[in-house]
């Protein structure tokens, strides 16, 4: 199978599918990265490339033997290639799981962002000849090109391109993971029990946010059946292609005891194996669109954890907000000595007597203590979430842009692609019967 040709394309496809990557790789792949240190900006430019896979066996962190895959990066400065130097490239080997890291840590950081997705760990939506094994060259390969993508979006984006772990995780092979985790991002990363929370509990959910988190939803679904629907057209495809083989195997047959047909006949059967043989280029440069529409099945999850982020961030706003008011109340009911609602304070005063005066004093500078501190919170989190609703719909637009541009694209490529195909079996149909015309 011709699988240099799809590789090709799978790589062409990835650097140059949307505005955004395009301007990050007409030199190449450029990466605008500033370095933040303390006050300290540096703006670099670099190329980027995951130039291949390699198998290696090692032992993991239970000293048990273990096969994985690592990806070897490689950058080199933009600046210096204009400036008519040709420096040598910088490289780095990568696991998979440390592309997860890297993800991980940009979540957390960046919960307004539309992270970009990571290729799938292991092959989902797959026709029955194609292996979903995750060692499998061929997955493998598609993998690599899914993190080079990867890597090109989060080099795009205008946000996350800036972030000093990004960098290193560029050109720093060694200490990277130390320096990930000092950064703290694990302590601010949310349980899934604390979102759900705020998901069934928040009061005054925005109504712009719960829109983009159901859409979210239906784009999966759609995505997720319409790569089904591919699967099963690609096991039907090659089921068509291969009869066509049968087709030239019973001409050649044929030929073989016909004189003045034989020729004729013979001819005709090499247009129907040409054909049959055909189908596996075909498929493969299918299973490279199935991977663009795969993209945006998980570009979905990015969008829902966004969404999910600012209903916690609503959530504790409204947590403080309503702590706040307690706390006023129970301000007011100590200084006027009458308790408008059932407590169990209200019990205690009744079955024990009322406290001293010097006691409610105490109690009452407390109250006033926390209530100036509850105040603050409350405008910390007014403002946090402010500014998380404007950053967000900032990125949210930029990644619709992205999104219409390179499904619109794809679909369009796509829709080529089966042109072509009807009328490559058209052509052989009309060479066939050229064929037959000349017996």
């Amino acid at each position: 199978m011709n699988f240099k040709k799809y590789f090709l394309v799978c790589r062409m496809f990835f650097l140059f599918r949307n505005i955004n990557i395009i301007n990050c790789s007409l030199s190449f792949n450029k990466l605008n990265t500033k370095m933040n240190k303390g006050n300290e900006k540096c703006i670099i430019k670099m190329e980027i490339s995951v130039a291949e896979a390699e198998k290696r066996t090692g032992k993991n962190a239970v000293n048990m033997q273990e096969t994985y895959t690592v990806y070897l990066i490689e950058t080199r400065p933009v600046d210096a290639a204009s400036e008519g130097t040709n420096p040598a490239l910088d490289s780095l080997w990568r696991r998979y799981s440390e592309f997860e890291l890297l993800r991980n840590y940009l979540l957390v950081t960046y919960p307004f962002a539309v992270v970009p997705p990571l290729p799938e760990k292991r092959a989902e939506f797959v026709w029955h000849k194609l292996s979903a094994d995750n060692m499998d060259p061929d997955f493998v390969e598609r993998r690599r090109v899914g993190l080079e993508n990867f890597l090109l979006r989060v080099a795009s984006h205008p946000v996350l391109s800036s972030d000093k772990i990004f960098y290193l995780f560029l050109t720093e092979e060694n200490g990277w993971k130390e320096t990930v985790f000092e950064t703290g991002f694990q302590a601010k990363a949310d349980s899934r029990l604390k979102a759900l929370n705020a998901t069934f509990r928040v009061k005054n959910p925005d109504k712009r946010f719960a829109e983009m988190k159901h859409y979210g939803d239906e784009l999966q679904s759609v995505i997720s059946q319409l790569l089904r629907v591919r699967a099963r057209a690609a096991d039907r495809l090659y089921g068509v292609y291969k009869v066509h083989g049968n087709y030239g195997r019973v001409f050649s047959e044929w030929s073989a005891i016909e004189k003045e047909m034989g020729d004729g006949l013979q001819s005709a059967g090499h247009h129907m194996d040409a054909y049959a043989a055909s189908v596996d280029d075909i498929l493969e440069e299918e299973e490279h669109y199935a991977d663009q529409l795969k993209e945006y099945l998980f570009y979905a999850d990015a969008l829902r954890y966004m969404c999910r982020k600012h209903e916690l961030t609503q959530y504790e706003l409204e947590m403080a907000v309503q702590d706040l008011t307690s706390k006023k109340q129970q301000q007011e009911e100590l200084a006027t000595g009458t308790i408008r609602t059932f407590s169990l304070k209200g019990m205690t005063s009744k079955l024990f007597g009322q406290e001293t005066p010097e006691q409610r004093e105490a109690k009452l500078k407390m109250l006033e203590t926390q209530i100036e501190e509850g105040e603050e919170q409350v405008k910390e989190r007014n403002a946090e979430c402010d500014e998380f609703v404007k950053s967000a719909w900032v990125d949210i637009e930029r990644f619709k842009e992205q999104k219409d541009h390179d499904l619109r694209e794809s679909l369009i490529s796509y829709a080529i692609m089966q042109i072509s195909m009807c009328k490559k079996g058209i052509q052989v149909w009309n060479n066939a019967k050229e064929c037959f015309n000349k017996m």
